[in-house]
């Protein structure tokens, strides 16, 4: 037990520094599940406009990778249909974030070497880690079972449903229990993490497409796909999420057995030493940033394509799915023109520039990781200027800004229409005039790295938190266009079936650039450190 002393006093820090995040975690789910409920209520109110819709969607091969199978066609299970693989992964890098961070960031910036000076056990860091995401994700859970009570579902669906969502997080946080362990960097502790979650759902998008004789038991062996195969509202399951907890269980143990056979800010993974001396591909700061940022990009890049593949095919059997005038202006709401198809694509492309922007912050950011993680000292004590430096993480993340949203578009052309032509264009257009509002946020994140780096990142993602809420949840709350307009992706062109006004595009770059150009002076003014 001495290995544990001081968890309780690290756990109460741990829950004091994310306490901003947890409250956005607990919203969003708790939103999310209550948004899903009104939507399906008001667009199907009859059990035939349900068993409609429900026919339809069993048969659509996209629909089944994106959500899973749907078991039944009452309104808790097309509630638990749509939410519960959407929220088991992001309930999963919800769980990453936190426990990396509070275990193998804080070992890798030297925190915890101060810490452990103290008296605190070797494995109180993890135990406070892993404490508050399985706290976060068991509180999480008990607010969704609430939401879907309070509007109507069956009470022992909900409490199956939400149970299921919280387990997938849960496992997910043993998972990075472990690979805090066997990496000595928290960018590949969650890199390999969040390899493990995309695996998992690919599984489970593989099982659930398999038709006939097909591996349809790869579902089983995802953590995501026990979110789905507890049949919350269509012959629950309750068991399955004994599976989630099981192997929450073991993954922690793992976890911890690793942790007391590593030396302190090492890991298990053995680290390829570097060549002598560096290429000549190195020899400037710009270079220098490719190669950090390289990894991340590719990984985005080939994310987008794959989800613009499934978007794109599932739009080509939306109009079969939502009939009637209600469907219509629930998803012309969210701003998009034309046909039922081109509405549909116009939404769901807007979310994708909102979660699209989260790569412009998180590149941008890395300056600030780099600043505080002692790395900028050795290449500014060259006769490398700060702009120099900053302008070469700069550019690769506005250009991958820009490579990531024509990709997103390229993806979703190739789902939908399979090949060249007019519609094939527009599709690509319509990803491609996203990156304007993301490339806003990214200069947002410039400007908070610049004129207050101590605010940088809870600041940028504060942000990119509230223009989340406005995005989703501003139609459903019916706010004024006088509160939406401030977001950057109320003014983004609403493609395909839209019109493309030069305007609104102009004034958001400009806006980007005015934010990373006020940044970038904060920057030649400050300390660095």
């Amino acid at each position: 037990m001495r290995t544990l002393v001081g968890t309780g006093a690290l756990a109460r820090l741990a829950l004091r520094r994310d306490r901003i995040l947890l409250a956005v975690w607990l919203y969003v789910f708790a939103a999310f599940v209550a948004a899903t409920i009104v939507g399906f209520r008001g667009l199907y109110k009859t059990e035939a406009s349900r068993a409609g819709f429900a026919a339809g969607a069993a048969h659509s091969s996209a629909f089944l990778a994106l959500y899973g199978p749907l078991y039944g066609d009452s309104l808790g299970a097309l509630t638990a249909w749509r939410i519960s693989a959407v929220l088991g992964v992001v309930g999963a890098l919800f769980a990453i974030f936190v426990v990396i961070r509070h275990t193998r960031a804080d070992e890798e910036s030297g925190r915890l070497e101060l810490i452990g000076a103290g008296a605190v056990g070797r494995h109180a860091a993890l135990a406070a880690g892993v404490l508050v995401a399985v706290a976060a994700n068991v509180v999480t859970g008990a607010a969704m079972a609430v939401t879907a009570i309070a509007l109507g579902l069956p009470a022992g669906g909900s409490v199956t449903m939400a149970a299921g969502i919280a387990a997938c997080g849960l496992v997910f946080t043993g998972v990075a229990a472990v690979t805090a362990q066997l990496s000595a960097s928290a960018r590949a502790a969650r890199g390999l993490a969040i390899g493990v979650l995309a695996g998992a759902f690919l599984l489970r998008a593989v099982g659930d497409t398999a038709t006939g004789s097909g591996p349809s038991w790869l579902s089983w062996l995802s953590p995501v796909g026990w979110t789905v195969l507890d049949r919350a509202f269509g012959g629950a399951r309750p068991w399955v999420a004994a599976l989630g907890l099981a192997a929450a269980a073991a993954c922690v143990i793992a976890g911890g057995v690793l942790a007391v056979r590593r030396d302190y800010d090492a890991g298990l993974l053995p680290q390829r030493p570097g060549p002598a001396r560096a290429a000549s591909s190195l020899a400037s700061p710009l270079a220098l940033a490719w190669r950090l940022q390289r990894g991340t990009l590719y990984a985005w890049l080939a994310g987008v394509v794959i989800y613009g593949v499934l978007i794109g095919s599932s739009a080509k059997g939306v109009a079969g799915l939502l009939k009637g005038a209600a469907a219509r202006k629930a998803i012309a709401d969210y701003g998009g023109r034309g046909n039922l198809s081109e509405v549909y694509l116009a939404a769901i492309l807007g979310f994708t520039g909102l979660v699209i922007a989260a790569y412009s912050i998180s590149a941008v950011l890395r300056l600030r990781s780099q600043e505080t993680g002692g790395l900028a000292e050795p290449v500014l004590a060259t006769g490398t200027g700060r702009l120099a430096w900053a302008g070469g993480h700069l550019l690769i993340a506005g250009a991958g800004t820009v490579a990531i949203t024509l990709a997103a578009g390229l993806g979703t052309a190739i789902g939908y229409s399979g090949g060249a032509g007019p519609g094939f264009l527009n599709l690509v257009a319509a990803g491609l005039v996203l990156a304007p509002a993301a490339l806003v946020l990214g200069g947002l994140a410039v400007a908070f790295f610049g004129i207050a780096p101590y605010r940088s990142v809870a600041g940028s993602w504060t942000v990119f938190g509230l223009f989340a809420v406005m995005l989703l949840l501003g139609p459903l709350l019916r706010l004024s266009h006088w509160v939406l307009d401030v977001s950057p992706f109320t003014q983004s062109p609403k493609l395909p079936g839209g019109t493309v006004p030069a305007a609104p595009l102009a004034w958001l770059c400009l806006l980007a650039l005015a934010l990373a150009g006020a940044g970038l002076a904060g920057l030649r003014r400050r300390d660095i450190g």
